[in-house]
């Protein structure tokens, strides 16, 4: 990285990619000439690295980290591919325990520290390859780096009592789509894991951007502001997120995300 380049952090989901997981208009490019100028192009995303993988290649990025599971996977590349450089895990019983009584219907999966993901049912949004389908008593036996809980005919509205009853303030976590609860250890989100990334690369703190359009992009937006770097919402994010920018652009399908990255590219007119 260049002193005048910056580390650039992509949510993937409503930000790189549509609905219908096709990349946004005019993202790919955007991407390479960000990459191109010099700045540290990489992704921080809710999803697992498995996940992961196959958009850091399909756009060509060549930045050295790749932040998972919502902050508690970190991954670096090596000489041979990618190592699990920082993982964070924390005793899921408890939690467990709490939504198990209170959400006896829904489908729960943790994904270990080794990657390994558990799971009580198959849901077609997960990625299980290499997972194992257990009992839900065994999903409590080992350390975890998240919880993942999806009850369908729940709203989100459902979620954030539950949560409130369960007393989740012990760990962190994030309601994602309808129905969908992302449960990380205590103090972890994607902000903390691109903290240890730029110290890491000893980038200067006014010299990060982060663009997202979720609730677990809040802890990276009010990470990259309070440093003086760029925080940027996706124009379809909701309102709580919007306000939590310092930045909003166009909504996914129109390609907001190249805007804003093409905000770091030095413009070339014709002479």
């Amino acid at each position: 990285m260049t002193s005048a380049g910056w580390l650039v952090g992509l949510d993937i989901d409503g930000t790189i990619l549509l609905q219908d997981e096709t990349l946004s208009p005019g993202v790919p490019e955007a991407v390479a000439r960000a990459r191109d100028a010099g700045n540290e192009v990489m992704l921080a995303t809710g999803r697992s690295w498995m996940a992961t993988r196959r958009y850091v290649e399909m756009l060509d990025l060549d930045a050295e980290y790749a932040v998972c599971s919502n902050g508690a996977v970190t991954m670096r590349r090596v000489a041979d591919g990618w190592e699990r450089w920082n993982v964070e895990t924390f005793d899921p019983a408890q939690v467990l325990g709490l939504l198990g009584s209170r959400l006896p219907d829904a489908r729960y999966m943790v994904e270990l520290g080794s990657g390994q993901r558990l799971f009580t049912d198959e849901l077609d949004d997960w990625t299980l390859d290499g997972g194992r389908q257990v009992s839900f008593d065994e999903l409590s036996a080992q350390p975890v780096s998240r919880v993942v809980v999806v009850a369908p005919g729940h709203d989100e509205d459902d979620f954030h009592r539950l949560v409130a009853e369960a007393g989740l303030n012990e760990v962190s976590y994030a309601i994602g789509w309808t129905a969908w609860l992302d449960i990380a250890p205590l103090g972890v989100d994607k902000g903390t894991a691109l903290e240890r990334v730029r110290q890491q690369l000893d980038q200067p703190r006014d010299r990060v951007l982060v663009a997202g359009d979720g609730r677990n992009d809040l802890g990276m937006f009010a990470w990259a502001l309070a440093g003086g770097g760029r925080a940027v919402a996706m124009g379809q994010a909701p309102d709580e997120v919007r306000a939590a920018a310092g930045e909003i652009t166009d909504v996914v399908e129109e390609g907001g995300l190249a805007r804003a990255l093409d905000s770091l590219v030095p413009q070339r007119f014709p002479r």
